[in-house]
């Protein structure tokens, strides 16, 4: 006969319950570490997609991602200059939140430099990449949108012709990526009523200096639209991106454009541990605490419930001990109902999370590794919550069931 399950069979309440909350607890401790991956998963994501050798972007800056960069789109050029270098593109990427159909769509947008990037890299699950220039876009399932749905960004509407699965920014929203003109066209648009004002504050300008009182003649033309001006230059972009040929002196090259004062470099895996140790890093922080919190509650918990065992058995071990039984075995009966209720909270905690974890909002990525630490972790509190009551059992005399 097995004493512990014939004393977890009189209180299966208690213990069922306590056995229901320790899984929970449990399942959440595994979960922040499912949602600590998944941040960095996809504070990664599309720096490994894009897959480039080398990050241009605005000096002194950490990037597109983990703050503002404004390169000049003619830095494409320069950067092609250098010997070694086998390809550069621009990059343009930042978030909008809109409205459709009643509820607020935000995007993480990039910009594909169309027809040499059409986005045939992307992981598409439906449709296909960009087939024109102009007035489409390709959207991750995320973001709720449908093929052939036309949304209205700007002052044009776009039409989505294919759907990402799993494409999402370092702040879990849905990514859309459109050709670099459309992007940028999204980007600089402004209410109408604000280009005649900026075109009108140019023209009071311009009248009020020498140059305008001298050639009259320019007044018309300063009114106009800024494409237009020669001095004007063309939208910026968020970063360049290089492709390095084969056999280059990577390091030689970035010593090169690192000597231009307007522009800063990254390789890749710089550019990836900006991101993890800039961008997610404080949540790590703050995630780490969390389950270390969560843990010593599940331990307090099994701690007091097994103690509180110990003492409705008083009478029974006292029997046990009156009865010539030896202290191995009133230690056995507590480490047995302490272990079955961390099995019994480990399995749960499993099988919750693999059923609620694809349902949350961002994405939580559990790995084998997680379920052997949290096994080991398990073991470990079991063991420490069984030390009260076993420290109370053999404090229990012999003489308490003649009591």
């Amino acid at each position: 006969m097995n004493l512990a399950a014939q004393d977890i069979r009189h209180n299966l309440p208690r213990f069922g319950l306590t056995a229901c909350g320790i899984g929970l607890l449990l399942m959440i401790v595994l979960g922040m570490g499912g949602i600590y991956r998944g941040l960095v998963y996809e504070a990664t994501l599309l720096v490994d997609r894009v897959n480039a050798d080398l990050w241009v972007v605005q000096h002194n800056t950490r990037g597109p991602f983990a703050e503002v960069s404004s390169v000049p789109a003619n830095v494409e050029s320069r950067v092609l200059a250098v010997p070694g270098v086998a390809a550069a593109r621009r990059f343009v990427y930042w978030t909008i939140q809109r409205e459709t159909s009643g509820r607020p769509l935000r995007l993480a947008i990039q910009g594909l430099v169309w027809p040499d990037d059409n986005g045939a890299w992307l992981p598409l699950a439906a449709g296909g990449p960009l087939h024109q220039a102009h007035y489409q876009m390709i959207a991750d399932r995320t973001l709720g949108l449908q093929l052939g749905e036309r949304i209205k960004l700007g002052k044009d509407f776009y039409t989505v012709v294919g759907l990402t699965k799993g494409m999402t920014s370092a702040s879990g929203d849905g990514m859309a990526f459109f050709s670099l003109p459309d992007a940028q066209a999204i980007q600089f648009d402004e209410p109408g009523e604000a280009i005649r004002l900026q075109r009108n504050t140019r023209f009071r300008q311009m009248q009020r200096l020498d140059l305008g009182q001298q050639q009259p003649a320019l007044l018309p033309r300063v009114s106009g639209q800024t494409a237009d001006l020669p001095a004007i230059l063309p939208p910026t972009v968020s970063a360049v991106l290089v492709k390095l040929a084969p056999g280059a002196d990577a390091q030689k090259i970035i010593a090169t454009i690192n000597g231009w004062p307007d522009l800063t470099v990254y390789t890749q895996a710089q550019e990836n541990d900006l991101l993890v140790h800039g961008l997610v890093d404080r949540s790590r922080r703050q995630i780490g605490l969390f389950r270390a919190i969560l843990v010593i509650v599940s331990t307090i918990i099994m701690t007091l419930i097994l103690y509180t065992l110990t003492l409705d058995k008083t009478h029974d071990i006292a029997m046990l001990k009156l009865m010539g039984a030896r202290n191995r075995v009133v230690i056995g009966l507590i480490l047995q109902q302490a272990l079955l209720l961390g099995v019994i909270g480990y399995a749960l905690a499993a099988l919750l999370g693999q059923g609620l974890f694809p349902l949350f909002p961002r994405l939580v990525v559990i790995t084998p590794q997680d379920f052997w630490l949290l096994a080991v972790a398990v073991l470990g509190i079991s063991v420490l919550a069984s030390l009260l009551g076993i420290w109370k059992a053999m404090r229990i005399s012999p003489n308490t069931v003649l009591a």
